[in-house]
């Protein structure tokens, strides 16, 4: 929680997700759930409340497709846009057919432009 409170301290908004512990954990990880509901929402909802100019959905996860879908549809494809990693070159993305949007592909210099080095689990 360390790390969201520095998160928060620079004028972040932070929702966490209570994480769900398998039988098998720690050998098997533990899953947070509901958060890429949440992420479609406020997606969704900041278009809707004209909330962003262009939404931007960070993930390769398929469950946002509509959210995605929904936005570039009814309020036009440059409202909505992706992001993903590049790994060896080639990227996975969350991507429209039609109407097409942006995918922004981020790689190894984009990520250490914004690493955070803080050790938030020491103390």
């Amino acid at each position: 929680m360390r790390q969201c409170h520095a998160w928060e301290q620079s004028g972040a908004v932070v929702i966490t997700r209570p994480l769900r512990y398998p039988r098998r954990w720690p050998e098997q990880r533990a899953q947070e759930k509901g958060i890429d509901v949440q992420l479609a929402i406020d997606f969704v909802a900041g278009a809707i409340d004209d909330a962003y100019d262009t939404g931007i959905i960070c993930s390769t996860d398929s469950d946002l497709l509509p959210a995605l879908e929904f936005v570039a549809t009814r309020f036009g494809r440059e409202r909505a846009e992706t992001a993903a990693w590049l790994a060896g070159g080639k990227g996975s993305e969350l991507r429209l057919q039609r109407p097409s949007t942006w995918c922004h592909r981020l790689e190894i210099d984009d990520y250490e432009a914004v690493r955070d080095p803080t050790d938030y689990g020491a103390r």
